[in-house]
C-alpha cells in the first residue's frame, strides 16, 4: 500500500528514505529517537493530518530549513507535500499539482492510528471521542472535512462576538447561518458511523476480552440533531454566558460496558480492551464503507499490553493489511508468528538502518 516514504527536515529527521514491503515494517529504538515520527510522516502524507499536533509548523525540524517535505509511493501513486512558513502548502500527485486539500485527498488511502493514548477515548472527556469520529468522517465522506473546517472557523468567530455581548446579534446570526448547514453534515456522518460502529465494537470487545462483555456506543448530539431549533432555544442563555452552548463541538459518543458508563465503572483492563475494540472497529468500518483496506499505524502498543490482550489484538488485525509498528523492544515479537515476516528497521537519533 505504501511502497516508499521520503522526508526532509521532518521532526528530528534531516532526511528520511524507506522502502517498505507489502506486509509492512517494525521500527525499534529507545524513546525520543524518531520512531513515532515515521508513522506521523505517513499520516501527514496520506491524510494531511498529524495525530500529535494541530499546527504544521511544529512538524518542521528545529535548526532545519524552516519547512519540511514528505513524499512517497502510496496506493500506486507518487504523492508529495511541501510545507513552508507563510506559504500555501503545495500538494502534488504523480507530479501534478492539486490546488486544494480536498483535491489531494480524494484519491488517497485510508489509515488507522493506534497508540498508548487511545485509553483517552474511554477515560477522557468528549473531545477525544469527537476527534475519533472526525478522523473517520474525513476519510469516508468527501464533504465532512470541508464542513468541519467551515464549522470551526464560524464557531471561533461566533465565540469572539459573544464575548462582546448581545449588541453583535446580527453578525452572530450571519455566522450561525454557516454553522447550521455545516453541523447537519457533521451530525449526519457521525450518526451513521456510530450506528455502524456499535456492533463492530461489541464484537471486538468480546473477542479481545475472551468473555461476554457487552460494549455499547450511543451518539448524543448536543441540543439535538436540529441545530437551528437548538440555537433558538439557548440564544439568550448564550448571550448571558457569552459562549456557544450547542453544536457538534459539544457532541458526545457515550461508551458503556455491561450497561454502565465505561469511564466510571469499567476496570483499567476493561477500558484498555474497549480502546482497542474502538480502533479495530474503526478499521472494519473504513473497509466496509469504502472497499479499501486501511494501513495500520501502531505506535508502541504491543509491548505495553498483557499477553492475552496482545495475542487477541494480533489475531484481530487483518492479515492482508499493511502494518507499520513501533516498539522499544522485540521480545513480544517472538510470540507473534503473524508479524515475524515484517521488515525490521532500527531508529536512533533521527536516522534509520536495517
Amino acid at each position: 500500500m505504501l511502497r516508499s516514504l521520503r522526508a526532509m527536515d521532518f521532526r528530528c529527521f534531516p532526511t528520511l528514505g524507506l522502502e517498505v514491503p507489502e506486509g509492512g515494517a517494525v521500527f525499534t529504538g529507545q524513546n525520543a529517537q524518531g520512531k513515532t515520527s515515521v508513522l506521523e510522516a505517513v499520516c501527514v502524507l496520506v491524510r494531511l493530518h498529524s495525530p500529535r499536533s494541530s499546527r504544521m509548523q511544529t512538524l518542521a525540524r528545529i535548526g532545519g530549513s524552516g519547512g519540511f517535505g514528505i513524499a512517497g509511493e502510496a496506493w500506486g501513486m507518487e504523492r508529495r507535500i511541501d510545507w513552508r512558513p507563510r506559504q500555501a502548502t503545495r500538494h502534488s500527485v504523480e507530479g501534478e499539482s492539486r490546488a486544494s486539500q480536498g483535491g489531494y485527498l480524494e484519491d488517497g488511502g485510508l489509515l488507522v492510528w493506534m497508540g498508548n493514548d487511545d485509553l483517552d477515548l474511554v477515560r477522557a472527556g468528549g473531545e477525544s471521542r469527537r476527534r475519533y469520529l472526525d478522523f473517520m468522517g474525513s476519510q469516508v465522506a468527501a464533504d465532512y472535512r470541508r464542513s468541519l473546517a467551515r464549522y470551526r472557523r464560524a464557531l471561533k468567530a461566533k465565540n469572539l462576538l459573544l464575548k462582546e455581548g448581545d449588541r453583535r446579534r446580527a453578525e452572530i446570526a450571519s455566522y450561525e447561518a454557516i454553522l447550521i448547514p455545516a453541523a447537519a453534515v457533521l451530525r449526519r456522518v457521525r450518526a451513521e458511523l456510530s450506528e455502524r460502529l456499535a456492533d463492530a465494537v461489541a464484537d471486538r470487545q468480546r473477542e479481545i476480552a475472551g468473555r461476554e462483555e457487552l460494549a455499547g456506543i450511543r451518539y448524543e448530539a448536543a441540543g439535538g440533531m436540529e441545530m437551528g431549533l437548538a440555537l433558538e432555544q439557548v440564544r439568550e442563555k448564550e448571550f448571558r454566558q457569552r459562549r456557544s452552548l450547542v453544536g457538534p463541538h459539544r457532541d458526545e459518543l457515550e461508551l458503556t460496558l455491561n450497561g454502565l458508563p465505561a469511564a466510571a465503572y469499567a476496570s483499567e483492563g476493561q477500558q484498555r480492551t474497549l480502546a482497542l475494540a474502538l480502533k479495530l472497529a474503526q478499521g472494519g468500518v473504513l473497509r466496509a464503507q469504502t472497499g479499501q483496506e486501511p494501513v495500520w499505524l501502531i505506535d508502541d502498543v504491543f509491548g505495553e499490553l498483557d499477553v492475552s490482550r496482545r495475542n487477541a489484538l494480533m489475531r484481530a488485525l487483518p492479515a492482508s493489511a499493511q502494518k507499520w509498528i513501533t516498539t522499544t523492544h522485540l521480545d513480544w515479537l517472538e510470540e507473534a508468528p503473524e508479524l515475524t515476516g515484517l521488515a525490521r528497521f532500527a531508529v536512533e537519533g533521527g536516522h534509520i538502518c536495517r
